[in-house]
């Protein structure tokens, strides 16, 4: 027995495998999220287009998908948040990490996925890269022709601004 490479700690074949074989129904966003990822692991591209939304079919790309699976390397899966997404809701939202690597370069794929229930099995609807959090400055940024603050007298532009 093997543990499930989508990272839950659980055997595969009582995680994921029922879910990407057809024998059972991701009971959760969350769950459906942790199978689209073993599916890239386990060659399943077909599970991954069954699994999209109707309403999102239109410009899903299956030699793409598949191109990409198996030319990367799947190193991890990090689940960040969940918001609703559970057997009652009809919407989810998961945010997550998967770690790979490609053409040699270790990448981040983080992206807060949308779910969305209808009669009774979850579909992904989309994704959305999340935005980067705002910068703060300790302190006030320089002008090029402030005073450089190293207190030399120069201007910054002529100085540590050069």
């Amino acid at each position: 027995m093997s543990n499930c490479p989508c990272g839950s700690g659980r055997e595969y074949a009582a995680c994921c495998e029922p879910v990407l074989s057809g024998a059972a129904l991701a009971a959760t966003a969350e769950a459906l999220m942790r199978a689209r990822y073993s599916a890239y692991i386990e060659g399943e591209i077909s599970f991954l287009g069954d699994s999209l939304h109707p309403g999102s079919r239109h410009d899903w790309d299956e030699a793409a998908t598949r191109k990409w699976a198996e030319q990367s390397q799947w190193l991890g899966l990090e689940v960040r948040a969940t918001e609703n997404g559970l057997e009652d809701d009809e919407e989810g939202m998961v945010e997550f990490i998967a770690t790979y690597k490609e053409d040699g370069l270790l990448k981040q794929h983080h992206e807060r996925s949308l779910f969305r229930k209808e009669n009774g099995r979850w579909y992904y609807v989309d994704g959305k890269l999340p935005a980067p959090e705002t910068v703060k400055r300790e302190t006030p940024k320089v002008g090029r022709n402030d005073p450089c603050p190293c207190g030399s007298g120069k201007k910054y532009k002529k100085c540590c601004g050069a």
